[in-house]
């Protein structure tokens, strides 16, 4: 019996078939049996449509949605999330070492220079980095001034300030940190950009995009809730591989239809299908251990914080207990010699009877 995909996508292949081809080829077959029994499962599901594809993972996302291929899909993809139209004029390379060699976590990361000459970061984060304000203001810091050292190179004694366009960092989380998750379970949608207390207006260049997609998925799956605009349609078709869902946005929107098709058609490349999935198995295991990484340093910084704040504790308390023996002991020696005091005054006044 035919799956829900397959009934929308007859391409699709029944696991026997994917199987069997995969047992034709002894290099594929040999890699297949090298994953995990879980990963082995997840690549069969992705394949025969028990599952549909997460499409915010690089190498998914480049293959369907590449700027540079399928400019029309990322321009509006990318309008969507700026909540402004823009086009985008060509693809950067991503120059920046990042802050402290953190890419590990990132499952995408695509640099785009718009057609009015400003700059647009795409990242998806696996598990949202702490202090995502602090980390996306310092990335976008720097993406500013690599815009600013080409202005200068190019322009040379033309340069104006006028000529450095706006920066736009977009992150999307698939888990959103504590800040996110605390502040509201109801937005999932968050813009930035810098403005006066005054009212007064000034072009400070940069702007940022938070979208947290474990709140936007946990409000979709809501069973009264419809998909009720462009951009929602977007971070469905991107993010989510439940077949119910995938069907509830071919429903609204057919043209997906043929985004998906394009999908479906990859996978009948067994060899190029391994190999991203391969690449993906190798992101998601540096994320693991990165994220195991960091867990164990919060851990062991909230430890010593707790251990610090003890020791301080107990220093306030000793210090407290020091002062108050040492003002007991004052006043036992100002009691001590005012009785001495009136001793000798009484034995004065004996002596002189």
């Amino acid at each position: 019996m035919k799956n829900k995909l397959q009934n929308y996508f007859p391409i699709i292949r029944t696991r026997g078939e994917v199987l069997e081809e995969l047992r034709e080829n002894k290099e594929l077959w040999k890699t297949f049996c090298g994953w995990k029994e879980t990963c082995q499962q997840e690549y069969l599901d992705l394949c025969t449509g028990v599952k549909g594809i997460k499409l915010l993972y690089d190498t998914y996302f480049k293959a369907i949605m590449n700027p540079d291929t399928r400019p029309d899909r990322f321009n509006d993809f990318i309008s969507e999330m700026l909540g402004q139209r823009v086009k985008v004029l060509k693809v950067l390379p991503n120059e920046s070492a990042r802050i402290a060699a953190e890419s590990s976590l990132l499952v995408m990361d695509v640099v785009v220079q718009l057609e009015d000459g400003s700059i647009a970061n795409v990242e998806v984060q696996k598990i949202g980095y702490l202090f995502p304000g602090e980390r996306s203001a310092c990335y976008s810091a720097d993406l500013l001034l690599r815009q600013y050292k080409r202005a200068r190179e190019e322009l040379g004694a033309t340069f104006s300030y006028k000529n450095i366009k706006k920066v736009y960092t977009i992150v999307l989380f698939e888990k959103s940190g504590s800040e996110f998750r605390k502040f509201s379970a109801e937005l999932y949608l968050h813009r930035f950009r810098q403005t006066s207390d005054t009212g007064v207006e000034i072009n400070l260049l940069q702007e940022y995009t938070f979208v947290c997609l474990d709140i936007f998925n946990n409000i979709i799956h809501n069973k009264d809730k419809k998909i009720e605009n462009k951009l929602e349609e977007w971070l469905v078709f991107l993010s989510q591989d439940d077949p119910d869902m995938i069907m509830k946005l071919l429903d609204r929107n057919p043209e997906f239809q043929k985004i998906y098709e394009e999908i479906y058609t990859l996978c009948l490349n067994m060899e190029g299908m391994m190999e991203m999935f391969s690449k993906e198995l190798e992101i998601m295991d540096r994320n693991t251990v990165k994220l195991m990484i960091d867990e164990m340093e919060e851990e062991l910084n909230e430890t010593k914080r707790k251990a610090k704040k003890e020791v301080d504790e107990v220093k306030r308390k000793a210090k407290e207990e020091i002062e108050e023996a040492e003002k007991r002991a004052k006043a036992a020696e100002e009691e001590t010699e005012r009785l001495r005091r009136t001793l000798e005054e009484q034995k004065g006044k004996r002596d002189i009877s």
